[in-house]
């Protein structure tokens, strides 16, 4: 008797399995039919009713039913797996001859536009870039630009030393340092690169940029650094806006003068950017040092110069009107996109 209900178990599981039009729905057969609630579950129930000598008997044909039905299962499963995944693809087919929709080109970085635009205008003038290390010796940094370890004018600079004698540079006038040492005057060099100071806030960073100008020759006066900056401003800001220059203090230059231009944004009409004063401050600038030319090896006064620097990314901010120097470092392709070109 049970095995006639054996039998008829298996016929019917496997006419279900070959009837099965999915995955899921053979799945669900499998539950029906070999599952802990299925039709074997509830014969095996019934083996109590059976003699000592058939008990054997009757559960190796459950077993032998059981594994011919999971191979049934198995063969059905793969096969409709297969139609699935043909269907699917079939489906999901890509039109390979389309156009594709395009990758957003990539932009430079506002810093690198501002140093190659400023270093391309200051060429016109005989200008060739410099650079130098990132980690400076004290001697280059300060004591090579009039600034003894004794000289109040260390306190106007937020320094990061590395140990007593290297700091990571806080400006980049040490280049000029390093190129009058190695090179022979006459010279007009740009140095360019990052710098670090401990400060940070909206208008601070403690990594940023900044670009100086060194001229060298035999007969140098303010007049040149004024012409040369009053270049500089036109060609870079606009043609009809002006400069001023204003008397200042810098170890390495004397005279020294800071040095406004009208704002860019309103051409001197005053806006939120120069605090409706009309005029912004774009850097330093003043004749070189006679102590900073003979720490160098320059042979003064038949050598004079002048210098002066400019912040990379304040160069930026007033230009493109900028207001969060932090900015630059985020990386949000958002911002950078607008420099998309």
């Amino acid at each position: 008797m049970l095995k006639e209900k054996i039998e008829e178990i298996r016929a019917q599981a496997a006419a279900a399995f070959k009837a099965a039009g999915t995955a899921k729905e053979l799945y669900e057969m499998k539950v029906q039919f070999l599952g802990k609630q299925g039709s074997f579950s509830g014969l095996m129930k019934e083996m109590g009713k059976l003699s000592v000598e058939e008990k054997p008997v009757f559960g190796k044909l459950v077993n032998e039913v059981k594994q011919a039905l999971e191979v049934i299962y198995d063969n059905r499963e793969n096969e409709l797996k297969g139609q699935e995944l043909a269907q699917k693809l079939q489906s999901e087919a890509l039109d390979l001859t389309l156009p594709s929709a395009g990758t957003p080109a990539g932009s430079r970085h506002p810093i690198s536009i501002v140093i190659e635009e400023i270093s391309s205008i200051l060429a016109r003038l005989g200008y060739s870039v410099r650079t130098g290390p990132l980690i400076e010796r004290d001697r280059y940094n300060f004591e090579g630009l009039n600034i003894p370890k004794d000289h109040p004018a260390r306190d106007m600079q937020d320094t990061f030393y590395v140990d007593q004698s290297h700091v990571l540079r806080t400006h980049t006038s040490p280049i000029q340092v390093h190129v009058m040492e190695t090179e022979k005057p006459p010279l007009r060099v740009i140095g360019v690169g990052p710098v670090f100071r401990a400060d940070s806030d909206i208008s601070h960073s403690p990594n940023f940029h900044q670009i100086e100008g060194l001229c060298i020759d035999r007969k140098v006066s303010m007049a040149d650094l004024k012409g040369t900056i009053t270049f500089f401003v036109r060609e870079y800001f606009g043609k009809d806006l002006k400069t001023r220059f204003r008397p200042s203090f810098f170890p390495f230059t004397e005279p020294s003068a800071e040095v406004d231009c009208q704002c860019p944004i309103c051409s001197g009409k005053g806006c939120r950017m120069c605090k409706d004063s009309g005029w912004i401050e774009i850097g330093g600038s003043g004749l070189v040092h006679p102590n900073v030319l003979k720490f160098a090896g320059v042979q003064y006064p038949e050598w004079q110069g002048f210098a002066f620097g400019f912040g990379i990314e304040r160069m930026a901010i007033i230009k493109y009107g900028i207001d969060d120097i932090r900015l630059f470092n985020e990386n949000d392709v958002r911002f950078l996109r607008q420099f998309s070109l």
